[in-house]
């Protein structure tokens, strides 16, 4: 018989509670504002004790504050699944952000830099920034544990319980407390509102959504799933709007021109998708030429796309004339193929533009100025969390709309505020709307609800006349407990 070999130990990382605490000045709206600065890593354990993971976080406090109580504790994070929350933290709420060539988003050239932001939503609120487990430095013990965190489910409990861990330490049980998530951290944001409350007893005040998705039917473009496509159409006419691909008649003023492609998705485009071939053939035609009208394509593309003009194709075929693809974060960003003729672009421009300054000025910040030490990398987006599992909604599209609802109607008092950019294919705002208006509240908590739109593309910090009007908003939201 061969000899019996023993099946190597998975390798533990060492998992402990740490904290880098730095003192800073901001000047924000004229108003300066001493911080505390708190960079570290807290191990969630097992109820024996043992330590499953550590969650590396970013913790930002207002000096001379006398009775926190009053004063607001705001938890954010981003998506992916896989995202660190860099982009929140260095793009819109935290006191520095990355350094932008101009107010359209694009970078200074390397080396980056960060500069002090002044739209920082530190006048009004505390804010704390979690990493989830394999983002950012935040890890699991051993690779299998790791695996157990990437997951729906688990992902809600332990950046949960992360919240419910800092807010006892912190003894912040008494203050407003707000979430803020970006993309699939709209929904770790609607999942984690529910479980909090039922879970913990822990109640909200509000929750701030920017680029949302909580029903993932409304972008998943699969066969026999027409909605996507009637929902992502006002979204691919502001993409051939900002890039003239329209029709004089309909460059005029984009919101009237949105209007008028929303309507048409409404009534006409969807009944046709409802049809199918049993659509005559003269009324195709017609749909065709108006879809060709309002997204800049060839009636010719549309009627070979079968009139369902699927987001991975339209960043390719867009500018195809110019050799040139438009990104899927944001759509007023163009790349270059090597193939022009592929029916797919290489890479998304717009997550190309901002990766390299993100990446770079976080690594510089945390160790230089927040005088955090480790020599892991910081994964900023990565895909150590793939294949990620959705739980409960295996084979069914992934809808958390549900319990955002529940968590309303059980606290009433919890206002939700949505941000929307135009010229995001990610996360389309029609898509957005169409989720919160069938979320099937009551119509006297429908005011819990707000929303606001800007001419930015997912990321809409990047964008700094929208992250000016952006802050304008969320400050209001959060001053209105």
């Amino acid at each position: 018989m061969p000899e019996q070999t023993e099946k190597p130990q998975a390798r533990k990382i060492k998992l402990e509670d740490q904290a880098s605490k730095t003192r800073h000045t901001i000047t924000i709206d004229g108003q300066k504002i001493d911080y505390t600065a708190t960079a570290g890593t807290m191990a969630l354990k097992s109820q024996e004790g043992e330590a499953q993971a550590s969650i590396f976080y970013v913790a930002y406090t207002r000096d001379q504050i006398e009775d926190r109580r009053q004063r607001p504790i705001t938890f954010s994070f981003n998506g992916g699944p896989g995202s660190s929350s860099v982009w929140l933290h260095l793009g819109l709420l935290g006191p520095q952000r990355v350094a932008l060539t101009n107010p359209d988003g694009h970078p200074l050239p390397p080396p980056f830099k960060l500069v002090e932001n002044t739209s920082s939503l530190l006048d009004e609120t505390d804010l704390v920034f979690i990493d989830p487990v394999s983002t950012g430095y935040s890890r699991a013990a051993t690779e299998d544990k790791a695996k157990t965190f990437h997951n729906f489910e688990k992902d809600i409990e332990s950046v949960g319980e992360f919240i419910r861990l800092t807010t006892t330490r912190l003894k912040r049980w008494a203050s407003p407390k707000y979430l803020i998530g970006e993309s699939y951290g709209t929904t770790r944001a609607a999942g984690l509102a529910n479980f909090m409350q039922e879970r913990y007893g822990l109640y909200l005040n509000g929750i701030m959504l920017i680029s949302s998705i909580l029903n993932f039917q409304t972008a998943r473009f699969t066969p026999g799933n027409d909605l996507p496509y009637i929902l992502v159409l006002p979204t691919l006419t502001a993409a051939a709007w900002f890039h003239n691909k329209l029709a004089p008649d309909l460059r005029q003023d984009l919101r009237k021109t949105l209007d008028e492609v929303e309507a048409f998705a409404r009534t006409e485009y969807a009944a046709a998708l409802f049809r199918g071939a049993s659509l005559p053939a003269n009324e195709r035609a017609a749909i065709a030429q108006q879809l060709a009208r309002y997204t800049g394509l060839s009636p010719q593309y549309v009627e070979q796309a079968n009139l369902r003009i699927n987001v991975s194709r339209f960043t390719k075929e867009l500018l195809r004339d110019q050799r040139q693809t438009v990104g899927r974060l944001d759509t007023r960003f163009t790349g270059a193929d090597r193939d022009a003729a592929g029916e797919q672009f290489e890479f998304d421009p717009s997550l190309a533009t901002i990766t390299g300054p993100y990446t770079a000025a976080l690594n510089d910040y945390v160790r230089r100025q927040l005088k955090f030490k480790s020599d892991l990398p910081y994964e900023i987006l990565t895909n150590r969390v793939q294949p990620w599992d959705y739980g409960k909604f295996q084979n069914q599209y992934v809808d958390v709309a549900e319990s955002l609802r529940k968590a309303i109607c059980q606290n009433p008092a919890l206002r939700v505020f949505v941000a929307n950019g135009y010229y995001d294919l990610a996360t389309p705002y029609f898509a957005t709307e169409y989720t919160f208006d069938h979320l099937g509240l009551e119509p006297a908590l429908q005011k819990n609800i707000s929303m606001a739109y800007y001419q930015a593309g997912h990321m809409i910090y990047i964008h700094e006349p929208s992250l000016i009007r952006l802050k304008k908003h969320l400050a209001a939201f959060v001053q209105n407990n």
